[in-house]
Formats: C-alpha cells, structure tokens, sequence
C-alpha cells in the first residue's frame, strides 16, 4: 500500500528561526536543511508545492529542467509507487492530481485567507478547509484521521509562524492586509493614515517571538507523529521567510531579500 503523506507549511518561517528553535519532534525526521523558496509570498509558494515541486537548494552549474527531472522522481520513494516522474504529472502539473489517480484522499487544512476553498488551490482535493482560527494547528491534528484501506494525504498550511506570530494583534502597530490577512485590507482605503513601521527593539522581539511559535509547531507536531501509522512520509518546508530589520525591511511579499528565501526543508517517515 502506498505511503500516507502529510505536507506542513509553516507560514512565513524564515530558516534561521527555525534554526534557533529547540525542535524534538522535528528532529525525529533529522535536521532540516537551508532551502530556497520559489516565491516571496504564499499564494504562488502554495501553489508551486501543490504542483509538486519543494524548495530548491539553488544549484549552480546545471541546466533547471533536469533539476526539475530529479525533484519529481523523488515522490517514487516518498510515495512508495514506483514509476513516477515528470510525465505522471503533466499536462495538470497537480501534486494532489496524481494522488487521487493513486488512491490516495486528498485533503487540505489552510489558515491563510488567501488560499480559501473558492481559490484555484482547492482544485483535485476531496476536502478543503479554511480554518476558522488563524492559529489552529492542534485543531488540525485532532480533524486528521488516518485508515488502513486508503492511503491519505494531508496539505496543512500553518499560521502560528505568521505575523502577528500569535501574539494579541492589540499590542502591536496595526499593518493593513498584513494583520487580518487581507481580511481588512481595504478598510482604510483613502483614509491618509499610514502604517508606523517597527523599530529595532521592536523587530528583535518578533524575530524572537517567530522563534517561539516554531517551537509551540514543534510540541503540536507530536501529536500528529503518534498518529500517523509507520511509513507515513512527512514534509516540513515554510512557503517563504520574513525580514525582521535587514536591509530595512519587515515582512514578505513585495520584498527581494535573502532572508525572505531562505527557509527550511526536512522530510521522513514515521518508523
């Protein structure tokens, strides 16, 4: 039978935070490595992944189709089904596509707006779910549910690493979009007020505060371990990182920096 998958996506994770975090859990599957995400927000990261790409780790000296070549031939042992490559997926180009080709359920739990069910992300999944909390991973860990007559696959997008890096929102400057992920972001449309940008104090403390909600991803992240049957083949990566001050920045998104790049990947299975 083939393996249970299980993809997380910790929103905006830039490496370094990752890094700095005391992760046992995640260091059941060994330790993450530095990757470079393709896009420097979520909606194309998501989208990029669910093509059935991951990061890349920025190779020199090569020619990109055959990087491409020997990223899609690795789901053959991620998935324990042989014969898979680049042709299995097109012309969709859809990770969850050839899934479902292969028994598989495919489900998806998301805490970005953005990436609701009504948005083309939703395409070839049999389940779908914005998350009512922006930081709810435990409450994703409680719906997943794995059986033994039918191979699952698990698409979770993360809130608890995105700003406001589930601090209360009230003690912090509003930013617009950015505070209620786009929920509100045309509420002060031609209103002339301005965002106040962090100082330096300010930016350490989040970059800290990142930190923080990695390892809270981490101590969740045991309970979805317990549950998944041995062989199930995990995926941990971030869609891209943040800036915290460099170069005098603070997010992600409109941003052509490093640290927006630099992310982390690690995957196993659950022996």
């Amino acid at each position: 039978m083939s393996n249970n998958l299980v993809f997380i996506v910790m929103d905006s994770c830039r490496f370094d935070s990752y890094k700095q975090a005391r992760t046992p859990n995640m260091d059941y599957f060994g330790e993450g490595l530095k990757r470079y995400s393709y896009a420097s927000w979520t909606s194309p990261s998501h989208y990029t992944y669910l093509m059935g790409m991951t990061p890349h780790d920025n190779p020199q000296g090569v020619f990109a189709s055959e990087v491409y070549k020997k990223e899609f031939s690795k789901w053959v042992d991620r998935l324990g089904v042989d014969g898979l490559s680049f042709k299995s997926f097109v012309p969709q180009l859809s990770l969850p596509n050839v899934l479902k080709q292969h028994g598989y359920r495919t489900n998806a739990k998301v805490s970005m707006p953005v990436l609701n069910p009504t948005s083309h992300m939703n395409k070839h999944f049999d389940e779908y779910k914005l998350m009512s909390n922006h930081n709810d991973f435990a409450g994703m860990v409680r719906e997943i549910d794995f059986y033994d007559d039918e191979p699952q696959f698990y698409f979770l997008n993360l809130g608890e690493t995105h700003y406001p890096y589930m601090l209360d929102g009230k003690d912090l400057p509003h930013i617009s979009g950015v505070h209620g992920v786009f929920k509100h972001m045309d509420d002060n449309l031609g209103a002339g007020s301005e965002d106040k940008f962090f100082d330096d104090e300010q930016m350490k403390s989040l970059h800290k505060q990142q930190i923080k909600t990695v390892e809270y991803v981490d101590t969740v992240l045991e309970g979805l371990i317990e549950k998944a049957p041995a062989g199930t083949h995990f995926i941990i990566t971030a869609d891209h990182g943040e800036c915290f001050g460099e170069g005098g920045f603070f997010g992600h998104g409109p941003i052509v920096h490093e640290k927006v790049m630099e992310i982390p990947f690690l995957e196993g299975k659950k022996r």
